[in-house]
C-alpha cells in the first residue's frame, strides 16, 4: 500500500521547497502538472495543490478565504529516526519560514515529538519513537 496525502496550497512551489528542505525528500517528478506537485519517499507521496483543485475536486464551495488562518483539521505526522532528528528539523522549520508551535517533548507514550506549522500555517508533527538519554515519559493524561 501506498499513501499520498495532500495540501491545498497558495503556492505550491514556496510549499514544496519548504518540505523539501525539512525532510530531504526527492520531487516526484513523473507526478508533476501545472497544479501540482509532490515529494515521495518510500510509499509516500506528500503532495502541494494549487487553488484550481478546489473546483477540479467539487470543493469551490469550500476554497478558504486566503487572509484567514486555516483551521486544523488533519495534520501529518512525520515519522523521523531520533530524538535528535526532531530537534534538528524543529530548527530546520524555523529556518525555512515555519513556526514552532510546541517545542519538542516528550510524550506519555515515549515518543520525542514537536508541533510545527509551515509558512502557510498549515499544521504538522515531527517526532521519534524513542526519547533522548535520560527523559522520561510524561504522565498519562488523566
Amino acid at each position: 500500500m501506498t499513501l499520498w496525502f495532500n495540501l491545498l496550497c497558495r503556492d505550491v512551489e514556496a510549499q514544496m521547497a519548504f518540505y523539501a528542505r525539512l525532510l530531504g525528500w526527492p520531487e516526484a517528478v513523473h507526478s508533476r502538472s501545472p497544479i501540482y506537485r509532490a515529494l515521495e519517499h518510500e510509499g509516500v507521496q506528500f503532495g502541494f495543490n494549487a487553488a484550481p483543485a478546489y473546483a477540479l475536486l467539487g470543493l469551490a464551495d469550500r476554497t478558504p478565504d486566503a487572509t484567514a488562518t486555516p483551521p486544523v483539521t488533519a495534520y501529518a505526522t512525520f515519522m523521523l529516526d531520533t530524538p535528535d532528528a526532531v530537534n534538528a528539523a524543529v530548527r530546520e522549520a524555523a529556518a525555512a519560514g515555519g513556526r514552532v508551535l510546541k517545542a519538542p517533548y516528550a510524550t506519555y507514550y515515549g515518543q520525542w515529538q514537536a508541533v510545527l506549522s509551515d509558512p502557510e500555517q498549515h499544521v504538522f508533527r515531527v517526532s521519534a519513537a524513542s526519547l533522548p538519554p535520560g527523559v522520561a515519559p510524561a504522565p498519562r493524561p488523566a
